[in-house]
């Protein structure tokens, strides 16, 4: 069987162990990027397929209805049409899990980075700031301690519970936003998005990207929050919208946010919100989830994917 995967490069490798990965029984052709026009092609002798963020639409899956597996190199499964797989029986499979530990650190990482005004006080240090200050210390910027703060969770997967355990460590009190998903139950200890976004100083978003998700952060939500909350977006790019959320930094409506996530990735070099990019307004580029502990536990879990589907088994199945 020939396994195909379509955008290696996007996992970093170079720093990897991966000799159990190309030792499993397959024919193996890596594509270290692939552009949606190569796409097809690439998959039409393809009996498996491995994507990171390579779109397989319904027609490209009726297309090659050959293929017996799809594994997703993610634990989002936006980039696949889970439906068309389904009629067309081909199991899709993701990655769960890996990257925990890596996600919730970037969290708070950002969340310092914006409390303790890290970015203004390492410039003062470089451009001999503070070797002119009359005193051993420098306080032109603000400071403000997590514990006694309120942080405000959207999605309460592994990682917002991670990010939960942390927050409590630094003192935060909590709060955990009911789910978005129409006709869902209330459960215990929830709080409407209303509550949360009134009520919290800091908003930390940790939602997949779905019908119910898309664009939840807008004008309305923004305008809701206190002007001395920060918003986090870990999540996904389109769940906030990033013209609404330049209006609400530049306006003062809140005071800063941090999002490691954009709408399109990687963005336009005249994409407006990079462009007009605020001094309140931190932005790494999709690297909370990247650690190598993390990146190594996603390929030991292809692995274990692939190793089931040998022995006639479906691990991960999405698309039930």
């Amino acid at each position: 069987m020939k396994a195909v995967v379509l955008d290696y490069k996007s996992l970093s490798p170079h720093d990897l162990y991966t000799n159990e990965l190309f030792h499993l029984p397959f024919e193996w052709i890596l594509h270290d990027t692939t552009n949606p026009d190569e796409t097809s092609d690439r998959i039409s002798c393809a009996d498996i397929v491995l994507t990171n963020k390579v779109v397989l639409d319904e027609g490209l899956l009726q297309k090659h209805s050959h293929i017996k597996l799809v594994v997703i190199l993610a634990t989002g499964t936006n980039n696949v049409d889970l439906l068309a797989a389904k009629k067309l029986n081909i199991p899709v499979c993701n990655v769960v899990d890996y990257s925990t530990e890596s996600v919730a650190q970037h969290t708070f990482a950002c969340l310092l980075y914006l409390t303790r005004s890290l970015s203004q006080y390492d410039k003062s240090v470089r451009d001999q700031s503070w070797s002119e200050s009359p005193f051993f210390c420098l306080l032109d910027y603000p400071i403000e301690n997590l514990s006694g703060k309120t942080l405000g969770i959207i999605g309460y997967g592994e990682i917002g519970k991670r990010v939960q355990q942390l927050a409590e460590a630094f003192g935060m009190n909590i709060l955990i936003a009911e789910s978005v998903v129409p006709d869902r139950p209330p459960r215990t200890g929830r709080v409407s998005l209303r509550y949360l976004f009134e009520t919290s100083d800091v908003v930390s978003v940790h939602s997949p990207l779905s019908q119910y998700t898309e664009n939840l952060i807008n004008e309305e939500k923004l305008n809701l929050m206190k002007k001395s909350a920060i918003l986090l977006n870990m999540g996904r790019g389109g769940i906030v919208n990033e013209n609404d959320l330049l209006k609400a930094l530049t306006e003062g409506k809140i005071k800063a946010a941090a999002l490691d996530v954009l709408s399109i990735e990687p963005p336009a070099k005249n994409d407006e919100l990079i462009q007009n990019q605020p001094s309140n307004l931190l932005i790494t580029p999709h690297v909370a989830w990247a650690s190598r502990q993390s990146r190594q536990k996603l390929v030991d879990q292809v692995v274990t994917i692939l190793e089931t589907f040998i022995n006639g088994k479906i691990l991960n199945r999405v698309n039930n």
